[in-house]
Order: structure tokens, then sequence, then C-alpha cells
């Protein structure tokens, strides 16, 4: 039997418009899918996230899923964080 994560947001104590999808066993994405470019600020954020939700459950493999528009800065920054991205 699958170990399917939990994809609510307040499980892990985030706010409720941060969308998290289930990518798999023991994988979830998060879905920022905005018009303007992500930002280093921005990727901060993420960060923020992925430490918040590892806190509840450090098993879990954390994805971003954006558009391709994000600056390299961004790009650097997430990897080294250990978070994959995915382009929509």
């Amino acid at each position: 039997m699958q170990n399917f994560p939990e994809t609510s947001p307040l499980f892990y104590g985030l706010p409720s418009r941060v969308h998290l999808v289930e990518l798999g066993e023991n994988r979830i994405g998060i879905r920022k899918v905005i018009k303007s470019r992500i930002i280093q600020k921005d990727a901060l954020k993420i960060v923020d996230i992925v430490t918040q939700i590892k806190s509840v459950n450090p098993n879990l493999e954390l994805t971003l899923i954006c558009t391709p528009n994000i600056c390299s800065k961004s790009l650097n920054l997430l990897e080294s964080e250990g978070i994959g991205v995915e382009f929509v």
C-alpha cells in the first residue's frame, strides 16, 4: 500500500493560499503559477515553506511547479536547498 502525503497546507501550518499537489509517494509539489517573474525574494519564501513542511514530515521530497519565468539566482537557491523545479 502506498503512503501518499497530506496536501492540505493547514496540516503543515501554512496559509491556505499555498497550493500543494500530490506528485506521488512521498512527493509534494508547491504550485506557484503566476504571470510575473519569480525573483529571489519569492524563492526565499518558497524555501521557508519547504522548511515548514519538512519540520512536520522530513521524509518528503518537494518540488516547485511554476512557469519558466524564474530568475537564475532563484533557480540556484532552490537547487542548493534540494528543491526540484518543474515547469508547466
